[in-house]
């Protein structure tokens, strides 16, 4: 039994999960996986997220569309709207979710969560809760200089009962020593050690900055160095138009360009021949984030040529949104997802720059991080964590010391550390059986295990609380 198995094993036994893990650990690989054996078990799952990027990353939706929340920031903002008492088909719809599922946990904050709570107590929910995410990345988003507030810090998060899964292991990147020094960053931790590792990747930028991708703060930085070095670039500008289809005719044009933007996707894209781009999808044959050169262009396909040699024939792809409604399906009405548009464009975007929070997902290989564009807690965490290969990592020097950059929310980490599970290594010669029969072993025990990696060959480690 693996931790897919175990995982949904407690989920069917209706045991709600907080499946956590530093950045590139596969909390977005395992979560869709259990998405996947939902809905072949033909079991409705609901994929949301508090904003609408970290909704397209699951093909969601946001938790304030799927629960009519409207604009409220709180439960008491809900009456003054009018929108406290739920209505009926938001209720019949939250009954019929066997899994509901959030994602970038992180971001939600604690009323929100009181909100998603009542939503959940009006409607009688008898599915099961799965909330996915890292603390000590991007916080919630407040307005002005308000005190960010976590969902863990709500009532409400204790009365879930989460059982914690934690996934260790850094599928990123191999390099032992700088995956110390994501854990290091991660928790805000810098001493003399990790001052000088980080210097260590301030380089010379090279000639061409056409070879790397540039992380930005700030949106408008990343449009301007994107828009600069295509205008170096000789040739012909070829500009590939999204397509949109209007599956429901009262799909609003202000929607549409909301969810393009969410979704990372170009209304126009605009290449020449030899211009850097990034894949911003997974494939069987190309990774969101992986870099290639454009090589040909026509009026069907874009051609990408990969650093391996190997050339993509690209054509445009859909991406839709949904929204649950009633329909009548084998004579027997039930909530289904119904598309209301989908937007066509081809999966690449210009690699010359993008910001830090829509790159997450990625693994980016040659890298510069613009580290005086840092403005909120662990958001250099999640810029230094898209790199796969240290080797090619460079890091604009920058203007304050490292200890102002690598921070983080002091709640944020008292929270994953005292939630922090225990390692127990498993001694060579207590193991005469194999990784089923420890596990049946343990559960005799009535001890709550929460990930197991492998070691050797028959051998693991245990993690506990």
């Amino acid at each position: 039994m693996n931790i897919l198995n175990s995982v949904l094993k407690s989920l069917k036994n209706k045991q709600n999960i907080f499946l956590t893990g530093g950045a590139g650990v596969g909390k977005t690989t395992l979560t869709r996986e259990l998405i996947e054996l939902y809905i072949q078990d033909a079991k409705k799952v609901a994929k949301l997220a508090s904003t609408g990027m970290a909704a397209t990353l699951i093909n969601g939706q946001t938790l304030h569309s799927f629960l009519d929340l409207g604009i409220a920031s709180d439960v008491d903002d809900l009456e003054r709207n009018g929108k406290f008492e739920i209505k009926k088909k938001i209720k019949k719809l939250i009954a019929s979710i066997e899994l509901l599922v959030i994602d970038e946990i992180s971001m939600v904050s604690d009323t929100l969560f009181e909100m998603i709570e009542l939503r959940l107590t009006q409607a009688e929910f008898q599915g099961v809760l799965l909330v996915v995410g890292d603390f000590l990345q991007l916080p919630p988003v407040v307005r002005g200089s308000s005190e960010v507030h976590f969902a863990f810090e709500s009532e409400a998060w204790e009365r879930f009962a989460f059982k914690k899964v934690e996934l260790t292991h850094i599928y990123r990147t191999d390099d032992i020593r700088f995956i110390e020094l994501l854990g290091s960053v991660r928790e805000g931790f810098v001493d003399e050690a990790v001052h000088n590792h980080l210097n260590e990747f301030i380089k010379p930028l090279s000639e061409d900055l056409s070879e790397f991708t540039y992380l930005f703060g700030k949106n408008v930085s990343a449009q301007m160095h994107n828009k600069a070095q295509l205008e170096f670039v000789e040739g012909e500008l070829f500009v590939k138009e999204a397509q949109i289809i209007k599956h429901k005719k009262d799909s609003k044009d202000s929607d549409i360009q909301r969810f393009m933007n969410d979704a990372r996707i170009e209304k126009e894209l605009e290449l020449k021949m030899g211009v850097p781009v990034l894949f911003t999808r997974n494939s069987w044959n190309y990774f969101n984030g992986e870099r290639g050169k454009v090589v040909n262009v026509d009026a069907t396909y874009v051609y990408v040529q990969k650093s391996d040699g190997v050339i993509i024939k690209l054509e445009s792809v859909a991406q839709s949104k949904t929204m649950w409604r009633e329909k009548t399906v084998n004579k027997k009405k039930e909530m289904v997802e119904d598309e209301l548009f989908s937007v066509y464009q081809f999966p690449i975007k210009l690699a010359y720059a993008i910001t830090i929070h829509k790159s997450q997902g990625m693994s980016l290989e040659d890298l510069i991080i613009q580290t005086n564009e840092i403005f909120a807690p662990s958001q250099f965490y999640v810029a230094l964590s898209r790199c796969s290969k240290p080797e090619r990592l460079t890091l604009i020097a920058p203007s304050k010391q490292w200890h102002s950059i690598v921070y983080v929310d002091d709640k944020a980490l008292e929270f994953v550390k005292d939630n922090k599970a225990i390692i127990e290594p498993i001694e060579k010669e207590k193991l005469k059986y194999d990784l089923d029969d420890l596990k049946m072993a343990i559960f005799n025990r009535e001890i709550n295990f929460y990930n197991m990696l492998p070691l050797k060959k028959n051998y693991c480690k245990i993690q506990k609380i």
